[in-house]
């Protein structure tokens, strides 16, 4: 399997789940080296699109996300990482970054 960085200027989005409750809890972007240390340190690694650089899930609140599992969809362009949160996932202290509903 390799996965398609080149269709979104080297980055694929990440989509993360939490793997005991299945709740998405955030979306995020990674290109080859937040890949690659993510599968290396099995904590949850992005690219910043703002800063440009990479940044560990956690390095700050030391919350982290254990990587449980990562799947690629069907064209190898997105993955679906399936984790341990240890401690809130957002920024703003909630669970998931996805708490803000558009419209009922």
């Amino acid at each position: 399997m390799r996965l398609d960085f080149e269709k979104m200027n080297g980055l694929v989005p990440a989509i993360v789940q939490d793997s005991k409750t299945g709740k998405v809890l955030m979306l995020a972007f990674m290109n080859r080296q937040a890949f690659k240390k993510t599968l290396k340190t099995k904590k949850a690694t992005f690219w910043s699109r703002s800063r440009k650089k990479l940044w560990t899930k956690g390095e700050t609140s030391g919350n982290f996300l254990e990587v449980k599992g990562i799947w690629t969809d069907c064209d190898n362009d997105s993955l679906l990482l399936k984790v341990k949160p240890k401690g809130p996932t957002c920024h703003t202290g909630k669970k998931s970054c996805f708490f803000k509903r558009v419209k009922k």
